[in-house]
């Protein structure tokens, strides 16, 4: 073993270690709920096609982007509430929080909207801090985050005409939507809090159903803390032929950016028949990982990057 790899891995040693601590607790958090834990396929004839998401590709498989549609289908099945910690890739993802395979957590509960989920999501990051030792405050990148709760929520549209002067809940420009929330939207969140921003366009719904009093808005949430993208939640669409229309319209613009055919996931369709009202979240573990050894980039609380396996 070369020797710059000892000192590497060595280096990494207390964050793996911390790592190690933070999927005992979460699993702490679900099975004192009464989850229960699942594993789904990491390589699956058919996923979720979404146009800004570049699978890789296993013979004539895919490698799982995420474990969502297969989670869904236990739902569909009659499971209530279900967690997962599931390796995830995607191509071109690499970068300070990026790596093109990662750990994805994502749960899911029957009869809950995207707004139960943020709960959720509030709950357990507070009590994996109290766990390692936090109390209502981390330190992130030099910055004193307060974590009590409840976290300051704010719309997509709010946010925008706060920080941008436009609402892209009533014009639909993904590229602008995209610049500027680099530039102008995420400086604007309050450095000292988590935030959690809440409706995006309808266009961005993906998998999420539609606000019934708003059409123009998607019930669907991210949060943010410390700069770094934790999550996204959704009010989970159960009409089957509203995704396969979405899915349609993906495959279509895939075919035509990237010359890719994306088969449509048929299986999972077909399940969205049974699929009751529920919501669900994707976190990044990786990154919330990073959040609380105060890491600068994802390669130090990763014992192997993709440059390194």
């Amino acid at each position: 073993m070369p020797e710059d790899e000892v000192i590497r891995l060595a280096r990494r040693r207390q964050n793996l270690e911390r790592r190690a601590l933070i999927f005992q607790y979460i699993r702490d958090f679900f099975n004192e709920q009464d989850f229960l834990e699942v594993e789904t396929p990491i390589r699956a004839p058919a996923i979720a096609p979404e146009a800004f998401i570049v699978p890789f590709q296993s013979e004539d498989w895919y490698l799982a982007a995420s474990p969502e549609l297969h989670m869904k289908r236990l739902l569909a099945a009659g499971y209530e509430k279900i967690y997962q910690f599931s390796h995830c890739f995607r191509k071109g993802e690499r970068g300070r929080w990026h790596n093109p395979e990662f750990i994805m957590l994502e749960w899911y509960r029957r009869d809950a909207d995207y707004q139960k989920i943020i709960e959720d999501t509030e709950k357990l990051i507070t009590s994996v801090a109290g766990k390692l030792g936090f109390k209502k405050s981390i330190k992130y990148q030099g910055q004193t985050i307060d974590i009590s709760l409840p976290w300051p929520r704010i719309t997509v549209s709010e946010a925008y005409l706060k920080s941008a002067g436009w609402d892209p809940t009533t014009k639909n420009d993904p590229e602008k939507f995209d610049v500027d929330f680099i530039d102008k939207v995420l400086p604007g969140f309050a450095k000292d809090r988590p935030t959690v921003l809440l409706e995006y366009p309808a266009e961005q719904a993906s998998l999420a159903r539609l606000n019934p009093g708003n059409p123009k808005v998607a019930e669907r949430a991210e949060v943010f803390i410390g700069g770094l993208e934790l999550a996204n939640a959704y009010s989970e669409l159960a009409d089957a032929a509203e995704q396969a229309k979405r899915f349609r319209e993906a495959i279509e613009q895939i075919k035509n950016e990237r010359e890719q055919v994306m088969p449509m996931p048929e299986k999972f369709l077909e399940a969205m028949k049974k699929l009751p009202e529920c919501g669900g979240i994707a976190l990044g573990i990786d990154r919330l990982v990073m959040l609380f050894c105060d890491a600068e980039k994802i390669d130090d609380v990763m014992a192997f990057t993709a440059d390194e396996a």
